[in-house]
């Protein structure tokens, strides 16, 4: 059976460019099943997860759905669950969490001020905390969206939790289908495709030791695709692995090309030249599309620059 991760693995299409783009994550617990568009089509709320898009929109916030792999039978109501927000721009990364028995106290967070990097209107509502435990492993599982994210993602998901990983999550949509499966790892925010059980376990001790793993990874979600691009590059050049060390200060040009600034704690700077290209022979982006052609980013050249004396909060 053709699915478009087997056409994407195939023509060898690259990864580096593609994660979603929230500078935070709101994670909400719902079991149960998920539809398309799960914030309105789950066992939440439609009104409130309507009325939580269109408080997020425009902040830096992306809100998703969590639940614990396994099983997801129409169980009734949830008494209680749990919620984390996790914001994952270098300098600024911090993981909360909360547990909740009432889902619209989440119309009461300040959006805005979670975006901008601000936890405390999260901890002041639901008496969130700094999360002390595992780092996350979100696997996305909606095959509603896409049923490469079920097929590929739920087994990934159960292997993981099987395996005593204890941040382990099925997410509702980290986009990207034909990369499945995909993950996405908090508090850093990097996202990974074309995932398997061995290599989120060295992902998730790379966390433990603050230091990234670049194989398979598709970006920081802090960043726009073209900086997530560019600071991949950068660490390739570099052999630079420690997390929260590099800053994409400024991005200039438009769209096909770029030259992305990256910039490091220690002082150094490198200019990036970041093109939009089209991944080709034509292929589905995902299951049951017509065939296109996905945008990629081809990073043209990495050039270290003389010390400038940008500054990068540590």
């Amino acid at each position: 059976m053709s699915t478009c991760t087997t056409a994407s693995r195939q023509l060898d299409e690259p990864l580096s460019g593609t994660a979603a783009t929230a500078r935070t994550w709101l994670l909400i617990e719902q079991p149960g099943p998920w539809g398309a568009k799960a914030l309105t089509s789950s066992h939440l709320d439609p009104a409130l997860g309507r009325a939580l898009e269109a408080a997020a929109e425009g902040t830096g916030v992306r809100v998703a759905l969590i639940r614990r792999p396994g099983r997801h039978a129409d169980c009734g109501p949830l008494a209680e669950r749990h919620v984390y927000v996790g914001h994952t721009t270098p300098g600024g990364v911090w993981l909360h969490s909360a547990m909740t028995r009432d889902p619209e106290r989440l119309l009461d967070l300040d959006f805005a001020a979670l975006g901008a990097g601000d936890p405390r209107s999260f901890d002041d509502v639901l008496q969130g905390r700094p999360h002390t435990g595992d780092p996350l492993a979100l696997v996305c599982t909606n095959g509603k969206r896409d049923r490469c994210c079920a097929l590929l993602g739920r087994p990934l998901a159960a292997e993981l939790a099987a395996s005593g990983i204890g941040g382990t999550w099925e997410v509702t949509h980290l986009g990207g289908h034909r990369f499945s499966p995909t993950v996405l790892v908090l508090p850093y925010g990097y996202a990974y495709g074309r995932t398997e059980t061995h290599a989120v376990m060295e992902i998730l001790q790379g966390v433990r030791e603050g230091r990234v793993v670049t194989e398979g990874c598709r970006g920081n979600s802090a960043w726009e695709r073209p900086g997530q691009a560019a600071e991949l590059a950068v660490r390739t050049a570099s052999g630079e692995h420690a997390a929260g060390v590099l800053t994409v200060v400024r991005t200039d040009g438009t769209a096909p090309r770029w030259e992305v600034t990256v910039a490091h704690v220690d002082g150094r700077v490198w200019r990036v030249v970041v093109a939009r290209g089209a991944s080709l022979p034509p292929r589905p982006e995902s299951c049951g599309s017509a065939l296109g052609s996905p945008a990629r980013m081809d990073v043209v050249a990495v050039r270290q620059l003389e010390h400038t004396g940008i500054p990068v909060a540590c």
